[in-house]
């Protein structure tokens, strides 16, 4: 493919519309326990959640390099893409997941919450949002403009999250810290009637995701595309993610000995997936849209493969945990994974266009993949050892001399 198309594909289109992205946390103690023993009186190291959050983000990079090297009406490249966004769902269910858990058996003190978390991610965002605004000044053709409009751009893009095609999910993420003491206050119906709440919910999350998929004419894109950077559009899976907490001994009991429901489920999802893409692509609609992360269709296979993935974590910490030194360095690192892992996408655009000239598609996206992985951690790596790595990366710094 010719590499003016690839930078488009890259660019503009990933700045006109958000993409899957991931989120980091620090390690969470919750109880361990399995399918057949009770829950222990205090928690421990719930192993699972490493795991589900370095799947998650292994995703989270792959969906991006397949939108940087296939084109936008790549029906069987958006066909792959469809189904990846489970990322950027998964990782609200596990947002709220952890908060709630951390808070179901305490009160939520508002202040010392919000002084305690805000920073963890407002730091990290403006600093990413500065970044971003000058390396697209850097490297854009287009005039620099005075000062004073380039700082109402930076100001507009603080408040909207757009500085870059990922960085409107840690806005997402700091709407939820300032709602989740609202949220508190629904623990006790939770408790009582999970179903009720999940399901006006679900009535909600089914009616936002027709609204943003299928909008009236004399609103257009434009305007729906301003929720992309609102909670509203995940609340669902926030909820959810807050009902497992708040359940969570029978929820891991649950999934832990119907796992084959759980398998079913999955591929019953995955099959509505990708049976709404392909009936609206015959349609007429344009791939790419028919793959938005927001289409009704894709409903049942979130809420199936949040499951999966849990499933598949508990597995495998109950098991020999293979791989686990490896899974807690990038459990570490995954914030600023998410934070960076666009920037190593950019710099590679030039490898990117080289073999997808010579060899075309699949090779591009099967040499992007691992070289974005190895490019992200190698930045990642420095910027841990820099005195600003709190600021960078969510992360107090590591000593040069440290060993992994």
């Amino acid at each position: 493919m010719g590499g003016s198309q690839l930078r488009t594909r890259a660019w503009h289109h990933e700045r006109q519309r958000p993409r899957e992205h991931g989120r980091t946390m620090t390690t969470t103690e919750i109880p361990l326990v399995r399918a057949d023993e009770p829950a222990p009186a205090k928690p421990t190291h719930l192993r699972q959640l490493d795991l589900y959050r370095v799947v998650t983000f292994a995703l989270v990079i792959l969906i991006h390099v397949i939108g940087s090297t296939t084109f936008p009406q790549d029906v069987v490249a958006d066909a792959f893409q469809t189904p990846l966004h489970l990322t950027r769902e998964a990782f609200f269910a596990l947002t709220a997941f952890v908060l709630v858990f951390g808070y179901r058996d305490r009160p939520v003190a508002t202040g010392k919450f919000w002084r305690r978390r805000f920073p963890l991610v407002a730091v990290p965002y403006v600093t990413w949002t500065v970044i971003y605004r000058v390396y697209s000044l850097i490297t854009s053709d287009q005039p620099f403009g005075s000062i004073g409009a380039q700082l109402r751009t930076l100001g507009l893009d603080l408040l909207t999250g757009n500085a870059w095609y990922h960085m409107y999910f840690m806005l997402v993420t700091l709407q939820v810290y300032l709602l989740f003491p609202l949220l508190a206050k629904m623990f006790d119906l939770i408790r009582r009637r999970p179903w009720t709440v999940l399901a006006v919910s679900g009535a909600i999350q089914v009616a936002v995701a027709i609204f943003m998929s299928y909008p009236p004419a004399a609103l257009g894109y434009g305007f729906v595309s301003k929720f992309f950077a609102t909670f509203l559009v995940y609340q669902f899976y926030m909820l959810l993610g807050a009902a497992a907490a708040l359940h969570f001994e029978a929820v891991h009991a649950w999934l832990r000995t119907h796992a084959r429901w759980v398998l079913l489920a999955m591929a019953g999802g995955l099959a509505i997936a990708e049976t709404g893409y392909f009936v609206s692509v015959h349609f007429g609609e344009w791939p790419e849209m028919a793959s938005d992360a927001f289409r009704p269709y894709l409903i049942p296979w979130f809420v199936a493969v949040i499951a999966g993935i849990y499933l598949a974590g508990a597995r495998w910490a109950e098991s020999r945990q293979r791989g686990g030194r490896f899974v807690s360095w990038a459990v570490n690192r995954s914030f600023a994974v998410f934070l960076t892992h666009p920037i190593a996408i950019a710099v590679l655009d030039p490898l990117f266009v080289f073999v997808g000239d010579r060899y075309g598609a699949p090779w591009t996206t099967l040499v992007a993949y691992p070289a974005t992985v190895a490019l992200t951690f190698a930045i990642v790596e420095v910027l841990r050892r820099l005195p600003w790595s709190k600021a960078l990366t969510g992360r107090a710094r590591v000593p040069v001399r440290a060993s992994v």
